[in-house]
């Protein structure tokens, strides 16, 4: 465990992790220079999750750290019972850290009768002593208003820009965003590219097959240049396979998707390796199995930004002013 001396009192940072993501748990540790918390988690023979602590928490700022990765639901379950294990364990201050949160696509109701389930989720953390949220690349950043307390939401965008100017002619690259709604976010990565060109891919709808979206035109001049597409996240990889497959077609020289959350559920892994895109660049909030790797993907760690927002969490300093660190 850390300590830290302020004055004459006596802080102690202790980091806590579950099953579902124990090397980017490892990593975290090793750039605070802690060690994890031993910890006792199994399953009963019935799928019940048992945690015990081996150590006293009694007045520490605890980090406790689980990424919602396939299956989900136990995951979320498991670190909202470690969650209860150490409010009544009296930790001074508990921080849920998810690099990936479960839920957070199902942020607001398109029909009736829907649920809103990220609200659900953020009001169970509440629920089990939760006093703060740490994550990276919500769905939409409107949702850390269903938390009554502080959300730090991160951005992996300038470990993932970093890495990719090193790949493309920055002079003729172009940010494409996979539909108008992603807009704003490809505007912030034009920025980082030093302004510049934008395009978009617009999407139409047939409407007598419902549910089938069509990959339509690009909007924007993309010919013999450098494309990056941008998105939160990959999961079945269908948009992203179709919106490589139209920026060839339009006249691009090369293409590099670059994502956040490489949740790479099949058939990812082969819609990804047959339209020829030349890199597919994620981080680790999400552990990639050997089954979803393939030659041409590439995974860049958050530890580093997780440790430096934990250490700013915990010596009370700007979260915010990590946003622009260029040196993660």
């Amino acid at each position: 465990m850390g300590s830290h001396f302020h004055g004459n009192v006596h802080k102690e940072l202790v980091l806590v992790s579950g099953r579902s993501h124990p090397q980017l748990a490892a990593d975290i540790a090793k750039k605070l220079r802690i060690s994890l918390l031993e910890t006792s988690i199994y399953d009963f023979a019935n799928g019940e999750i048992y945690v015990h602590f081996k150590e006293s928490l009694r007045g520490c700022d605890v980090f406790v750290l689980e990424s919602h990765t396939e299956p989900m639901n136990k995951w979320v379950m498991e670190q909202l019972i470690m969650v209860d294990a150490l409010k009544r364990a009296s930790a001074k201050s508990i921080t849920v850290v998810c690099p990936f949160l479960g839920y957070s696509r199902q942020d607001k109701k398109h029909n009736g009768r829907e649920p809103i389930s990220a609200r659900l989720i953020f009001d169970l953390f509440a629920a089990a002593g939760a006093d703060r949220i740490m994550s990276i690349d919500l769905h939409s950043a409107q949702i850390q208003g269903f938390f009554d307390g502080p959300v730090d939401h991160l951005y992996a965008m300038p470990i993932l820009t970093n890495y990719i100017k090193r790949r493309v002619d920055i002079n003729d690259v172009v940010v494409v965003s996979p539909d108008a709604g992603r807009i704003r976010v490809a505007e912030n990565w034009a920025e980082r590219f030093g302004g510049c060109p934008l395009a978009f891919i617009h999407k139409t709808r047939d409407i007598f097959r419902p549910n089938v979206v069509k990959v339509g035109r690009v909007v924007g001049d993309v010919i013999g240049k450098d494309c990056v597409i941008t998105d939160d996240l990959i999961d079945t990889g269908g948009t992203i396979a179709g919106a490589v497959k139209v920026l060839y077609e339009t006249g691009a020289k090369s293409v590099i998707v670059a994502a956040t959350h490489g949740i790479l559920s099949a058939p990812a892994r082969e819609r990804l390796l047959e339209c020829n895109v030349t890199e597919v660049v994620v981080t680790n909030t999400l552990p990639i199995s050997q089954e979803k790797q393939f030659e041409n993907l590439t995974v860049l760690s958050v530890a580093p930004l997780l440790a430096k927002a934990i250490e700013a969490v915990f010596e009370a300093g700007s979260v915010t002013s990590l946003i622009d660190d260029t040196n993660l």
